[in-house]
């Protein structure tokens, strides 16, 4: 059954109450995946015009649901074609719902097996490329992080994109894969 336009809040409720309950990311995300799909795949009412604002330098994060303990967040990701994010992580779990267009994800594998706490000394190979198409739902857990680079192709329409993490997303480590550093930077968004 679709997530009708006024159920936002129930969805909300429904993935703070899977978060509550689960300590284990995986259960986390095994559980909000069916509901991130019923959200994307039910009345698109409850995206207000800031949730889908665009920038032409790049992509666009309009925060949709940010609480003050700063559990669970959900943003509304707008892609203009050729924008991508640089080789980040998350540093929780999360599950993604495609809106319109198609997502592409580039994972990365590390293969330095070292120490996950260190900032220096990463090795990183290119893994699998994951094609997102609308409708479709992802999600990631942390420890190993989950490491990639998301976007869309110079050749591919505008694309929208409902983020849900395990906490507020307001960080994130960016990887230099010549350096095989990493760095801890401040990801801002836009309010709603």
């Amino acid at each position: 059954m679709p997530i009708e336009n006024h159920d936002l809040d129930h969805f909300i409720s429904a993935c703070r109450d899977v978060a509550e309950r689960h300590r284990e990311p995986a259960d986390c995300v095994r559980e909000i995946a069916p509901l991130m799909r019923r959200l994307v795949e039910g009345d698109r009412a409850f995206l207000k015009p800031e949730h889908l604002r665009s920038d032409p330098q790049h992509y666009a994060r309009n925060a949709i649901y940010l609480p003050k303990d700063g559990r669970l967040s959900l943003f509304a990701i707008v892609w203009e074609p050729g924008q991508w994010t640089p080789v980040h992580d998350h540093g929780t779990w999360g599950v993604v719902g495609v809106i319109e267009g198609v997502l592409e994800e580039h994972n990365m594998i590390r293969t330095d097996n070292g120490d996950p706490n260190r900032d220096d000394g990463i090795v990183l190979a290119r893994g699998g490329i994951i094609l997102l198409p609308e409708g479709a739902v992802s999600s990631f857990v942390p420890n190993p992080d989950h490491i990639h680079k998301t976007g869309v192709a110079e050749t591919s329409p505008r694309t929208v994109s409902l983020h849900l993490y395990g906490r507020e997303l307001s960080s994130f480590h960016i990887y230099d894969l010549a350096t095989g550093c990493r760095t801890l930077i401040d990801v801002p968004h836009n309010e709603s």
